[in-house]
């Protein structure tokens, strides 16, 4: 995956830095894996704005993944390699050798008519699904599970990976894209490899009209607003109110917002650095 520097011949192709496509293969989807995807515009089901800047977009499909990997031992073939609008990664459309089709998140080096395989004793290669407990010490993984069965729920956007740094009775020790070490039951499942479309931070939108086709309304800072809208509003001329917070109070600029009595609290062993 790269990136492309447009050429200026338009305010708003003067600073625009676009993914390349490159490795994009198809530019229909699988019809048989699509689904509809319906837009909130920020509202709830009585109409209520209860979430802001949210409106607008270009319309879309949900492309169905294959977060559970579960058919094992069947070997499948990556026919494409595709764009998928809700989601920083590109995706991969596998056809098994029984038949099936179904879309997985696509690893970097991922190339179409490769074979890949999910089970409990398979190779650890790119693309390859399987028990944590069986992928070798210092390998790269991704699409890692929480709970065994539930699907994949950790690294699973563009460029994120996570490392298994050691292996301690039922449970692995993996460390994360954000530096934070957890652990992981070995009975649960992770995907060799890197996400791919890893320049995804590197992209630059160029103009405010694209994050309208995204979806993204403009946002407005809780200073501009009036003392009734939100907790730093208000004030004469340009001085701005209190304690940097949210509209509903919550602190910010480092306030601890995660549970002192989170189940998980257990298994992480340090916390992601500051």
């Amino acid at each position: 995956m790269a990136v492309k520097k447009l050429k200026p011949v338009t305010p708003g192709t003067r600073f625009r830095v676009a993914p390349a496509f490159d490795e994009i293969t198809a530019s229909k989807p699988e019809k048989s894996l699509l689904a509809p995807l319906k837009k909130s515009g920020g509202r709830n089901n009585s109409g209520k704005m209860t979430n802001r800047y949210i409106g607008g977009g270009h319309k879309r499909r949900l492309r169905v993944i294959d977060f559970k990997r579960t058919k094992d031992g069947v070997p499948a073939t990556v026919k494409t390699i595709e764009y998928d609008p809700n989601r920083t990664a590109r995706i991969a459309l596998l056809f098994y050798a029984d038949g099936a089709k179904t879309y997985i998140i696509a690893p970097e080096g991922l190339q179409v008519g490769q074979v890949v395989i999910s089970g409990e004793q398979v190779a650890p290669e790119v693309g390859n699904c399987m028990l944590i407990n069986n992928i070798p010490l210092g390998t790269i993984v991704h699409a890692i599970e929480l709970k065994p069965g539930k699907g994949a729920a950790m690294a699973r956007s563009a460029g994120s990976y996570a490392q298994i740094v050691a292996r301690e009775g039922k449970y692995v020790t993996v460390k994360l894209p954000s530096g934070e070490m957890r652990m992981v039951l070995g009975t649960c499942r992770a995907t060799v490899g890197t996400v791919s479309n890893g320049d995804h931070m590197n992209v630059v939108l160029g103009k405010a009209g694209r994050n309208r086709w995204l979806g993204r309304r403009p946002r407005t800072r809780g200073v501009a607003m009036n003392p009734v809208d939100h907790p730093m509003g208000g004030g004469e001329g340009r001085s701005s109110g209190g304690h940097p917070r949210s509209r509903t109070g919550l602190l910010a600029k480092g306030k601890k917002t995660r549970s002192p009595k989170k189940y998980s609290n257990k298994l992480i062993i340090s916390r992601r650095s500051k």
